[in-house]
């Protein structure tokens, strides 16, 4: 097919639908403008960052915030973070970056700002049909060729039932609603919950509140973010590339017998899996309080009783306030599908539905930028995902014997995307890939396209 052709079949063509203006969806919307394929942006916020934008009522971002990943290696593949920023970035200073990634890319025209998605439905023939609202113009409503869908994973809270939850005397909420330490003074403070966030906010009441307590379900990990003097997953990837089994115990020896060293010393329970098995806790401030007796670690929660928690040991501690840092749930409420695809309030989408994490098996022309978790940084996956993403809908849109071939490999495809390691059965992980198995599989794919 000639250039010409392919041009005008471009041009004719509705746009492509990006759901989301954070770092995934302008990932997305770079490769398309690259391949000079059609694209819209429509985001529910102000201006480009997604949930580092802390304007938002929404955002589940909070005041003490800062990239967990370094600066050296979490940057966009053609658009590094400035020198001048330190190893770990603070939240604005990310907010920031996001927003010169836009302007470097001339994208403010492409987006749409104030336009939440109602509801996203695939027609015949590939194409899709998107509405939204806006408060100042009300509802709108189009055609697009494709859909990718870049909204994040960290806008539903996921609630766990707590017995004893309706009749507690004190404030139950989600983590979500968190934004500074100052809404911890005078209290009694109970975080549930140990993943990074869950860790960030313990240390801030551990400064602020009358007293702190952190509840574990199970036991972690804890990873320094520097190892002699250098950003820790710089170190990781300065060193030789070692099979996971031999890896995992190089690097347990280093962080459980050298650099943390016992974590039952702080009270905290021994973990119940291998290091690089779940996901890093990227925080050793919260060992610093936990050994200078400002926070407390407390076994799994058991129960809410007036004005006390009840954790699984017996004991029981008075609290003004449990903050749940339970996490989030994937969802995607504006979303529907064909038969057999949709769910009342969106649909439920699984691991196992998407080609590469990234293309649905059924749907090719939908696709989910950001949605697995990883070991490292992921701005340059969301980069390398959206080359797969340009290059599928182009070749879908041409159509032919190429195209047929593509559905059926997006279809039954299985690659291994953690290069055979094994991680801790949750929901969480699931939805887990390895940096060294995940490029060579997008890398593939893309060559494939070619």
């Amino acid at each position: 097919m000639s250039p010409v052709t392919t041009a005008g079949r471009r041009r004719d063509r509705p746009p492509v639908c990006i759901v989301g203006a954070g770092p995934a969806g302008l990932s997305a919307a770079v490769a398309l403008k690259r391949r000079g394929i059609s694209f819209r942006i429509l985001d529910a916020g102000l201006r480009p960052g997604g949930i580092w934008d802390m304007g938002r009522e929404d955002t589940p971002m909070y005041e003490s915030a800062h990239f967990i990943s370094s600066k050296t290696l979490s940057g966009f593949s053609d658009f590094p973070m400035p020198d001048a920023y330190a190893d770990y970035p603070r939240h604005d200073r990310i907010q920031a970056y996001i927003e010169a990634y836009a302007e470097h890319h001339d994208l403010a025209a492409h987006i749409e700002f104030g336009a939440t998605v109602t509801r996203a439905e695939p027609l015949e023939g590939d194409a899709w049909t998107v509405t939204w609202t806006r408060a100042d113009r009300g509802q709108g409503h189009e055609t697009f060729s494709a859909l990718v869908v870049a909204t994040g994973v960290t806008w539903h809270p996921n609630v766990p039932e707590i017995e004893g939850a309706a009749d507690f005397q004190g404030e139950l909420r989600h983590s979500k609603s968190y934004r500074a330490m100052d809404e911890f003074r005078g209290r009694r403070v109970l975080i549930v919950g140990a993943g990074n966030s869950g860790v960030d906010i313990a240390c801030d009441a551990a400064r602020t509140a009358d007293r702190a307590l952190l509840s574990l379900r199970r036991g972690y990990h804890f990873v320094p973010k520097y190892v002699f003097g250098t950003p820790s997953d710089v170190f990781a990837h300065s060193g030789p590339s070692l099979p996971a089994w031999i890896e995992r115990r190089v690097f347990g020896f280093l962080v459980n017998r050298v650099l943390v060293g016992d974590l039952t010393r702080y009270g905290l329970p021994k973990p119940d899996h291998p290091i690089l098995t779940s996901h890093p806790i990227m925080n050793t401030q919260v060992l610093h309080h936990l050994g200078h007796g400002d926070l407390t670690a407390k076994p799994d929660l058991e129960r809410l009783e007036g004005t006390e928690a009840v954790f699984t040991d017996g004991s029981r501690e008075e609290v003004d306030l449990v903050l749940l840092a339970t996490g989030y749930r994937r969802a995607f409420p504006f979303l529907r599908l064909d038969e057999g695809g949709a769910a009342e309030n969106g649909v439920d989408v699984r691991p196992d539905d998407l080609q590469l994490m990234l293309l649905h098996r059924g749907v090719p022309t939908l696709a989910f930028m950001g949605v697995f978790e990883t070991d490292g940084a992921a701005y340059d996956l969301f980069g390398r995902q959206a080359e797969v993403v340009a290059g599928t809908f182009e070749a879908l849109a041409e159509g032919g014997a190429r195209a047929e071939t593509l559905r059926r490999h997006i279809a039954s495809d299985r690659p291994d995307l953690r290069g055979g390691r094994r991680y801790v059965d949750s929901e969480r992980h699931a939805w887990y890939v390895t940096n060294e198995a995940y490029r060579p599989a997008l890398a593939r794919f893309s060559a494939a396209l070619v």
